[in-house]
């Protein structure tokens, strides 16, 4: 049953306010094209947090009193980010991850919980299609933009500055201003589905939809993404199963690979013309390694897998143990994920805990899908349901997540789990008039919309957004500690001092040890600075520092064991650290390999 007119109308009414939280929350974080070292991605990520932080609070401050959802869906999705945390907030204790990591994962995956609850909760009070309006709107300006990104840096690269416009680091192909082409070609996919859902809630016009539709699908030929190739069929399977759509978005969604594939090919001739790049000429060609080193990073993870079926290597370890463990064939890329969201489970959780994860996470799915397939809750006659969108937006990054990792930055994890909150509440009870008009709210000004928070500021979901917007707020004060560290200013403290002050932060005091341990001129002296940096992400620049102050303190044969694993990944960068080794003299300890066996953990 609907809910109370009243009640509904009280998100709409500050519709625009929502609007333009939504359009931050979601574009800012996937447009910020400047960033600081040494995280190429870390203010998108803050600004994901803290514009998702004042969306959630404008959202849970005008939800009627405690609404707590209870559906098993939920609980499952719940249940899963709950082991998730238990995980990461374990490994330090365990797995020797540095707290900095475990604390940072932590908190993302806490926001993930919040955002998925809060939506869930305002689907249940009967708010969602407003949020989801607002939502959509959000992802259609971030995909327009994104949109006007991409066709700079394939058509007219020579505009991109490289801050306002990102530079793409593979000519003829659109990176977007994440700086990632698969990334661009997801936030277009998704723009897809927020503009087919707009014209058909009539919230746009039915021709405008589909003219903003034909430009999202065009971003992603520029993209180059087979993963957004392998979406357009998915749009054709959506349009061909869901009844309920228009003719016109199921014939815009049933043709979206013959409009790809006519813009693959338009784009190639402009190229062959004018002689211009075009990654999209070779991107699905057979030759070479058609998975992108794919396979070889799948193989190894079984193979570690294997070797630790129980237990995993623990949360956040998979590069450490999979770079300390020998794979002479390896992929010679430093992966740090396995590229395969259940196989990231099962290496790092192990296989027990892995399974729980994933049988929660596909009992919600499950549950998602039976709530679109019911098109109940906000569904219109005239359109169609909310819900179905939603799943589409969901079962996108999934599909995603079966390649890449998106889940690990917080501009995709907060989408998708707003989207999957949403699909799964069950429909709205039906609401006493009386008690609507008790909690109706006035906007006369933008700041009314706080007013139930005054009312019941102990709601834990309005306190925990608030949290969370605080949270990314401190997180960018905190990693100014570390950024003086790698750019400093003119007159910026030596160079130990603001490593010192580094190893402070709460969430980046790593990227201070890296710092140490790859700046000092006797390695040694920072032994105490590898057990942190290591357990980030493991370099040919600090595996070249490790093994070299291994060897400074006297323990050769783990130096050599590090040395030989650095050597598997025939990197350009260790060159000059090999090539000692070429000489007939006596061999340096890079060259030799050890006569003792040994394993990751030796390492911890």
């Amino acid at each position: 049953m609907q809910a109370s007119p009243q009640l509904s109308s009280r998100l709409p009414h500050d519709q625009a306010v929502s609007q333009i939280l939504a359009s931050a929350a979601i574009g800012m974080p996937m447009l910020l094209a400047f960033n600081l070292p040494p995280s190429s991605t870390f203010l998108n990520q803050a600004a994901a947090l803290i514009g998702w932080g004042g969306w959630l609070t404008l959202l849970a401050a005008c939800l009627p009193g405690r609404v707590w959802p209870r559906d098993s869906g939920l609980m499952a999705l719940q249940a899963a980010f709950a082991l998730l945390l238990l995980s990461a907030l374990a490994a330090p204790l365990w797995a020797g991850l540095p707290w900095s990591i475990a604390l940072s994962s932590a908190g993302l995956i806490l926001a993930a919980a919040l955002t998925a609850q809060t939506a869930c909760a305002l689907q249940h009070a009967g708010l969602g299609r407003a949020a989801f309006h607002a939502f959509c709107i959000g992802m259609v300006v971030a995909g327009v933009a994104s949109s006007g990104i991409a066709i700079v840096e394939v058509f007219v690269p020579q505009w991109a500055d490289g801050d306002w416009i990102a530079r793409s680091s593979i000519p003829g192909r659109a990176v977007g201003n994440m700086r990632q082409p698969n990334h661009l070609s997801s936030l277009l996919l998704w723009s897809v589905i927020g503009a087919v859902w707009l014209g058909e809630a009539r919230m746009l016009r039915r021709g405008i939809a589909t003219g903003l539709a034909l430009l999202f699908i065009f971003g992603v030929v520029l993209s180059g993404s087979r993963t957004g190739a392998l979406g357009m069929l998915i749009f054709a399977a959506w349009g061909g199963l869901d009844r309920r759509l228009s003719r016109r978005s199921r014939a815009l969604l049933l043709l979206a690979p013959l409009i790809y594939a006519a813009g693959w090919f338009g784009v190639s001739a402009w190229a062959d013309l004018g002689q211009h790049a075009f990654i999209g000429e070779t991107r699905f060609s057979t030759k070479g390694d058609i998975s992108s080193s794919r396979y070889g990073i799948w193989a190894n993870t079984l193979t570690l897998i294997r070797m630790h079926p129980w237990l995993g290597v623990g949360f956040g370890e998979f590069n450490f143990a999979w770079t300390l463990t020998p794979f002479p064939g390896r992929p010679v890329a430093f992966f740090d994920h396995t590229h395969n969201l259940p196989l990231q489970f099962a290496v790092e959780l192990g296989l027990p805990l892995a399974a729980l994860v994933t049988a929660a996470l596909l009992w919600a799915l499950w549950r998602a899908l039976q709530q679109a397939l019911r098109a109940r809750g906000h569904a219109d006659p005239d359109a169609a349901p909310m819900q179905r969108a939603a799943f589409m937006i969901v079962f996108m990054v999934l599909l995603h997540s079966l390649l890449e990792y998106p889940l690990w930055y917080a501009y995709f994890l907060l989408p998708a789990a707003f989207a999957f909150g949403l699909c799964l509440a069950n429909p709205p009870a039906p609401v006493d008039a009386d008690a609507a008009s008790r909690v109706d709210v006035r906007a006369d000004t933008p700041a009314s919309v706080l007013a139930p928070a005054v009312r019941e500021a102990t709601r834990p979901l309005l306190v925990a957004a608030m949290l969370l917007m605080m949270g990314g707020l401190a997180a960018v004060a905190d990693y100014t500690r570390v950024v003086v560290i790698f750019s400093p200013a003119d007159n910026a403290a030596p160079l130990t001092q603001r490593i010192a002050d580094g190893r402070r932060s709460w969430f980046f005091a790593h990227h201070a040890d890296y710092a140490a341990a790859t700046t000092s001129e006797h390695p040694a002296q920072a032994m105490r600075s590898f057990l942190s940096a290591t357990h980030y992400l493991l370099d040919s620049r600090l595996m070249v520092a490790w093994a070299t102050a291994l060897n400074e303190a006297g323990d050769t044969e783990h130096a050599r064991y590090v040395a030989q694993r650095l050597r598997e990944f025939r990197n350009d960068g260790a060159a000059s650290f090999f090539a000692p080794c070429a000489a007939a003299a006596a061999l340096p300890f890079q060259c030799l390999a050890p006569q003792r066996s040994f394993v990751y953990e030796d390492f911890r």
